[in-house]
């Protein structure tokens, strides 16, 4: 990292920057005509010279960087990245007791105070994600912070940001024990295998704690339920944990089948009773009606954004469409969980999706629980766009 670089921001920014604004928008500030380095610490100043904030440079795809200290003397040094990272740690303290949860997050970046760096915990190992160049720049003081906040018995990384055009995503051991993978983990009771060092994803989401939970809990029972993007499976195990009479879990990835056979097995669920097919979802809905096949429960997850040859897929223009498919093929008083983590669009806007998909299909609904990020999932004071994870449990009334 650089020497301190004094960055001017522009008027009508000030304002909600000085009342806690994390993300130092790229319009927000008048650039210097000198190139700023990634992981520069910058000073970010008003017109006349006044102080607002401290933060550093690093591009990614909301801003140029992310405010850091508001204490014009604070040095961002190794102490100031343990005093993060164990005020993080302290408020997830009744996680860190669980014998019945073993994996959670334990820094979630911005809401935390360190914008584009989280840090899960795995039953006793730790990942850390780099989602900006900026921010990796401090690699080497914030895991001797780690290290000094907490007792870690392993930690790994990966590389999620893009650099010199190229999107780097990269698993690596950093220090401590190596773990075997899979790794089993807990979640409200039910068992997961996770591998850290398996390209981008580990096998499970860890957001979608409070959902499962839920579906396991009070909708599952007696049902047969469809998993939509199912990915390894976390859903079907979980509904399948809570009594379900049947599990239909689709993914278009190869992958899926040995994953989700793997949630399985550390389950103890015969996963021959279960359905696991490999496919493109939009298709399996066409081959639902087309073999008049309903569910009790459908789940549908999809990724904000997705390419196959024959089409696209985003969730910020086409989820009534995909709501529609899903209505098709459930059930009269069926429920659906509808969920999409893209953060271009508030829960608000995602209630009318919904309600768009009903009205086109002439169908009544109810709203019977919505969900946003848990607990551990901390998120910026009074700036709830940063609250990505949107999740709405409907019944569909006949």
């Amino acid at each position: 990292m650089e020497q301190i670089r004094e960055i001017y921001v522009k008027p009508k920014f000030i304002k909600q920057m000085t009342n806690g604004y994390p993300l130092i928008l790229k319009e927000a500030i008048d650039m210097p005509e000198v190139a700023v380095s990634e992981g520069t610490i910058v000073e970010l100043l008003d017109a006349q010279g006044g102080y607002i904030a401290t933060g550093y440079y690093g591009e990614q795809n909301k801003g140029i960087g992310w405010v850091l200290s508001r204490k014009q003397k604070e040095v961002i040094d190794v102490r100031f990245f343990t005093k993060k990272i164990r005020e993080a740690a302290e408020k997830r303290a009744v996680f860190f007791a669980s014998e019945q949860t073993t994996a959670f997050r334990v820094f979630n970046g911005e809401g935390d105070g360190i914008g584009g760096l989280t840090i899960d915990f795995f039953n006793g190992f730790y990942m850390v994600s780099w989602y900006s160049e900026g921010i990796y720049a401090f690699r080497d003081v914030v895991y001797e912070a780690l290290n000094i906040a907490l007792n870690t018995r392993g930690v790994y990384e990966k590389l999620r940001f893009n650099t010199n055009g190229q999107y780097v995503e990269q698993d690596d051991y950093v220090s401590g024990e190596k773990s075997d993978f899979p790794l089993i983990v807990k979640e409200n009771g039910m068992n997961f295998a996770v591998d850290l060092n398996d390209r981008a994803m580990t096998g499970i989401f860890l957001d979608q704690r409070n959902v499962r939970k839920a579906l396991r809990d009070h909708y599952a029972i007696d049902k047969t339920v469809l998993n939509t993007f199912s990915y390894t499976g976390a859903f079907s195990v979980a509904a399948a944990l809570g009594g379900a009479s049947g599990t239909t879990s689709v993914d278009l990835a190869k992958r899926s089948l040995a994953k989700t056979i793997e949630q399985f097995a550390v389950n103890e669920i015969d996963y021959e009773s279960q359905d696991i097919k490999v496919m493109n979802v939009f298709d399996y809905f066409s081959y639902a009606k087309r073999h008049e096949l309903k569910f009790d429960v459908v789940v549908l997850d999809p990724p904000s954004f997705a390419r196959t040859k024959k089409m696209t897929f985003s969730t910020a223009k086409d989820y009534p469409k995909l709501l529609k498919d899903a209505l098709a093929i459930t059930i009269d008083n069926g429920v659906i969980i509808a969920s999409t983590n893209n953060a271009s669009f508030d829960m608000k806007k995602f209630k009318t999706f919904i309600d768009k998909a009903f009205k086109e299909t002439d169908t009544r609904y109810k709203i019977l629980e919505q969900h946003q990020l848990p607990e551990d999932f901390a998120v910026p004071h009074n700036f709830p766009e940063f609250n990505y994870l949107k999740v709405v449990i409907i019944q569909v009334i006949s």
